[in-house]
């Protein structure tokens, strides 16, 4: 029986009406989330994605900034930028686009963010905050992978979930989140990653099984087992002679064989990119209301 798709727009638009709420109730409190956005560069899929960000904050209510700099653009200028919008009281969050341009340290920016801004949640503070299980602005697309999990019926806890990538910015705080204690976590987590050996002995052991390397399919159908969740991360670029574009979008993992034997998996697009957009509007809201 094929898989049961996994559906981001649903899910993503459950987080949004929830975040409408908390941004109608901060402005009864005379409280207007404001999040800025710094661009770097004109890099086209960075572009893309603060694009949408736009969007979804002129949806909800939320007051926007997007700051535009040539990658021409120093260091010393990124974070004269990103402290200006630090004393700002009307931005309550504030995040600038990754990748940056070859040249500028992305972590040394990352720390000059006020904590209590970082909706990314990408700050060394929140990040420990997060390791220790405490009170913190969670990292957008590895709590918006929780979210799916809950809300689609797949509990992690007690399951074994298998994370492929080590990055910062999904699999290693994701494997943190599903491991902690309480709703969302009490996973048993492998984390794998280009230097492990044998990659399908892992993944063909995973009852939720979560591909963030970004190489397009390199997820196939012998290296999941009968039943397993499927989440997809990636976002790749393939040609495509047939599309508008010249290009269709596909995730890490071959979904058209893999959802033959998975029993859930998320579509590319359509899938977890749409979480992430919606926990950035939940981290904003969040924000605005601790400040």
């Amino acid at each position: 029986m094929p898989a049961k798709i996994i559906d981001g727009k649903a899910i993503s638009e459950q987080i949004m009406a929830e975040a409408a709420l908390e941004i109608a109730g901060l402005k009864a409190r005379k409280i207007a989330p404001g999040l800025a956005v710094v661009l770097v560069g004109e890099d086209p899929a960075s572009i893309s994605y603060v694009s949408g960000k736009e969007k979804a904050c002129a949806r909800l209510g939320i007051y926007s900034e997007m700051h535009r700099m040539p990658a021409a653009t120093t260091m010393d200028e990124l974070l004269d930028a990103v402290d200006g919008l630090n004393r700002r009281s009307e931005i309550h969050g504030l995040l600038v686009q990754s990748p940056l341009p070859s040249g500028l340290d992305e972590a040394r920016v990352v720390e000059e963010i006020d904590p209590r801004k970082d909706v990314d949640g990408f700050h060394p503070i929140n990040i420990g905050r997060m390791l220790a299980g405490q009170e913190s602005l969670l990292p957008c697309t590895p709590a918006g992978i929780i979210e799916m999990l809950l809300r689609s019926g797949h509990d992690p806890s007690g399951k074994h979930a298998v994370i492929v990538g080590r990055s910062n910015i999904v699999g290693r705080p994701l494997a943190n989140l599903l491991s902690r204690k309480g709703k969302g976590g009490d996973a048993t987590v492998t984390l794998c990653h280009s230097r492990t050996p044998d990659l399908a002995h892992h993944t063909r052991q995973a009852d939720i099984l979560v591909a963030a390397i970004g190489k397009p399919m390199a997820i196939t159908a012998d290296m999941v087992k009968d039943g397993a969740v499927v989440i997809d991360v990636g976002v790749n670029r393939v040609p495509d002679a047939g599309a508008k574009r010249g290009y269709r979008l596909v995730g890490d993992v071959d979904f058209d064989k893999v959802s033959e034997k998975a029993s859930a998996i998320t579509p590319v697009p359509g899938g977890v990119g749409l979480m992430t957009v919606a926990m950035l509007m939940k981290n904003t809201a969040k924000a605005a209301g601790a400040i």
